[in-house]
């Protein structure tokens, strides 16, 4: 079994993957991010462990022997879906495989947009100290009503993390959680206009479909409260990034913290432009803590594949039949 991985991956995750691969299974690395050395890689692979790397026709297109993809993470829009479908190679995601390092990213965000983090810190080491000023803006999370729109594995984790700061928390998703789960978590549901209306804080955990891209479009932006901060460690299509850029700079509201971009690198994204936006290179799910458990379960999913086994429920995308 020859597993292909075609990510920038550091060396210590390397090593975990190898750590984790039964010792008749190889493990192939793309000497570097070209088209041509993922081809290469991929060209006799029977499998691809995939984080972020887009996954295109063309490189499917040389994978002549390829019949599983495995995702190490939960977004398969950088998967040509369609080929995978022709070709009948079987996709596989991980549900929840990130949940907590992605939940506690959010908390990170949410706390330095509020805190105004990342400028205070180049302030002071230029020599600022005007603590008054920051006074007179800054913002804490008590007291506050925080939206998450997205109440799977990644939300609820959320919401978990925010038990403890004395917030108010609202949430939306197409399918709405049951009375128990609501109860648990001292979450209300609202529309979604509702809670754009209503938080002080908007968190996405929805997935990019076509349905949703641009969700956070001018009109909901325009919607958001004076003091807003909108978070986004989901994908960089869901938010218009000209209205988010405008309404920041026009202090309609008042910051933002990203961590996924349209295009990505963002290169000359307005976004990277304004003092308002904390940002991450779609980091939240990065640890190296978490990459254990996530090797674990990628290979557990490939052994089920060879076995022509079902995979668990939430990991597999059915894309033949």
């Amino acid at each position: 079994m020859k597993i292909a991985c075609i990510d920038p991956f550091d060396n210590k995750i390397v090593q975990i993957i190898r750590n984790n691969l039964p010792s008749d299974w190889s493990l192939a690395l793309a000497e570097s991010q070209s088209e041509e050395s993922k081809i290469a890689v991929l060209a006799d692979a029977d499998v691809c462990f995939l984080m972020a790397a887009p996954l295109t026709q063309k490189l499917l297109e040389h994978a002549d022997k390829l019949r599983f993809v495995q995702k190490l993470g939960a977004g398969l829009d950088r998967i040509d879906l369609d080929v995978c479908k022709k070709r009948k190679i079987r996709v596989a995601k991980l549900f929840a495989g990130n949940s907590v390092p992605v939940a506690e990213h959010t908390l990170m965000l949410m706390l330095s947009a509020s805190r105004q983090l990342v400028w205070l810190d180049q302030q002071t080491r230029l020599g600022a100290w005007d603590k008054e000023s920051v006074r007179g803006v800054n913002q804490q999370l008590s007291g506050k009503t925080v939206g998450i729109i997205g109440f799977g594995a990644i939300g609820r984790q959320v919401s978990q993390l925010l038990s403890g700061f004395g917030v108010r928390k609202l949430y939306f998703d197409p399918m709405r959680a049951s009375a128990g789960d609501e109860s648990e978590h001292k979450i209300e549901y609202q529309d979604l206009d509702s809670l754009i209306e209503q938080s002080d804080l908007i968190s996405l955990h929805i997935p990019l479909l076509e349905s949703t891209r641009g969700i956070i479009d001018a009109t909901r932006i325009s919607k958001m409260k004076k003091n807003a901060i909108l978070v986004n460690c989901a994908r960089g299509g869901l938010v218009d990034e000209q209205a988010l850029y405008e309404a920041l700079e026009n202090r309609r509201i008042f910051a933002a913290g990203i961590d996924a971009f349209p295009q990505e690198p963002p290169g000359d994204s307005l976004l990277l432009k304004s003092r308002f936006v904390t940002v991450t290179p779609h980091c939240a799910g990065a640890t190296v803590d978490n990459f254990d458990a996530v090797a674990k379960r990628a290979v557990a999913n490939t052994q089920k594949v060879v076995r022509s086994e079902i995979l668990p429920v939430g990991d597999e995308e059915i894309l033949w039949s």
